[in-house]
């Protein structure tokens, strides 16, 4: 059973903070650009240069490694949340399911209304089926968590078969049919589309209401096709949360050396192994399907492999600099990651998007980067005064307030 004493809970936090800021390196192409430009470095702005290295630095350490590291602490804090409504005698089940409801209709209006990209609407749907799994014990808690990741290769690996029968027509119409529209979008998304950017680049580019209009209408289903298709591997990366909460990984528990040899075999691993993907996206030139196996199939076991790296990296760090004052503003911005989440989607879309700033398009990757680091100071200087003075984010306290039926306490007394 994993312990909550101060030290370890903050240790947490700040595995949480570094992670909902380690998102936003590769979120950020989502708010400011086409995208195919999140994946394909040849797709929109220069494929050289300066903005190929940045491209190749963050396949190689953020891509799907800190989206899978924030989940992986969205797994634990679930485990947490159970645990500690036990503890005190509540109900787990009414905790844990009217906590999810709630984020799933947060996720939807932060979908609808502010981001496409949404996140919570498939964490919350992905958590209604976590509960059935908290009382494993580690080792089928690992297990089960595999199982996800098969699936969800089998799943993803249906790009390959339409690829095959497209090459090698089949005699059914249907099934030939399908399989050219399944490689289409594969091209529009990860390819060099020009007709999808140029789509991307009027609608962002303009004003609200064709915006809203998309996501109400044309993308009403993303929010489910999410779960579907992201479902699995997103389950098997909660479980792992589970499960590394269990033996006291993600709460410090373990000794110094035993993060150092997690750090360096993690991380040596999948850095060989996201090495040669990344070759073999270059060698291809780019091409889409292998661009997608490369960034949603074989990467998986590696970039799973490098949050956890990360994590015991971030552990390692954390328990030599508890009580100094960087680790208390990312625990501070790890116990607002909530709050930090929607904050930078509401930044990002006014600064890119044609309400706002207008500013979508117009960065390439390496320009990009001041606006990541920017929005990493305003988490670390706004997140630790605000709690100093209250018990919780603006927007925990209103999901915590929403999922227990009753306002919770927040400002601070002397």
């Amino acid at each position: 059973m994993a312990t909550t004493s101060r030290p370890r809970i903050e240790t947490l936090d700040i595995i949480r903070g570094v992670a909902v800021m380690g998102i936003l390196t590769m979120n950020i192409y989502a708010f400011a650009a086409p995208f195919s430009m999140y994946s394909n470095p040849t797709a929109y702005g220069s494929p050289n240069g300066l903005d190929w290295l940045v491209w190749a630095f963050e396949f190689l350490f953020f891509e799907s490694k800190f989206r899978s590291l924030f989940s992986i602490m969205f797994g634990a804090s679930t485990l947490l949340v159970i645990e500690l409504a036990s503890a005190k005698r509540q109900s787990p089940a009414l905790r844990h399911f009217s906590r999810m409801g709630w984020l799933i209709l947060i996720g939807l209006a932060h979908y609808w209304f502010i981001w496409a990209g949404d996140i919570l609407a498939l964490y919350g749907l992905v958590g209604l089926v976590a509960f059935a799994f908290h009382k494993l014990p580690i080792r089928w808690l690992i297990m089960a968590a595999l199982a996800c990741f098969a699936y969800a290769a089998f799943v993803v690996n249906s790009f390959n078969v339409s690829a095959s029968i497209v090459a090698n027509p089949d005699p059914s119409p249907e099934l030939q049919a399908a399989a050219e529209q399944q490689m289409d979008m594969v091209e529009r998304f990860f390819g060099r589309d020009e007709e999808k950017i140029a789509e991307d680049l009027s609608l962002y580019q303009g004003p609200y209401e064709p915006i809203l209009q998309k996501r109400f209408v044309e993308q009403r289903t993303k929010p489910l096709f999410n779960a579907l298709f992201l479902g699995p591997e997103t389950l098997g990366l909660f479980l792992i949360g589970m499960a590394l909460f269990k033996t006291g990984f993600l709460t410090g528990g373990w000794p110094r050396e035993r993060y150092r040899k997690w750090a360096a075999t993690c991380l040596g691993i999948g850095l060989v192994g996201n090495s040669y993907l990344l070759w073999l996206q270059v060698q291809s030139g780019f091409d889409a399907l292998t661009i997608i196996n490369s960034t949603m199939l074989y990467s998986v076991p590696f970039d799973i492999l490098m949050a956890i790296g990360w994590a015991a990296l971030i552990t390692l760090w954390a328990k030599q600099n508890l009580g100094q004052p960087l680790a208390g503003r990312l625990a501070a911005t790890g116990r607002m990651a909530f709050t930090n989440y929607l904050v930078t989607s509401i930044v990002m879309t006014t600064i890119f998007y044609g309400y706002g700033l207008g500013l979508f398009g117009q960065f390439g990757r390496a320009a990009l980067l001041p606006f990541v680091f920017g929005m990493w100071a305003l988490m670390l200087l706004w997140s630790k005064p605000w709690l100093d003075r209250f018990h919780y984010g603006p927007l925990e306290w209103i999901w915590r307030t929403l999922s227990r039926f009753s306002p919770q306490p927040m400002l601070k007394t002397a």
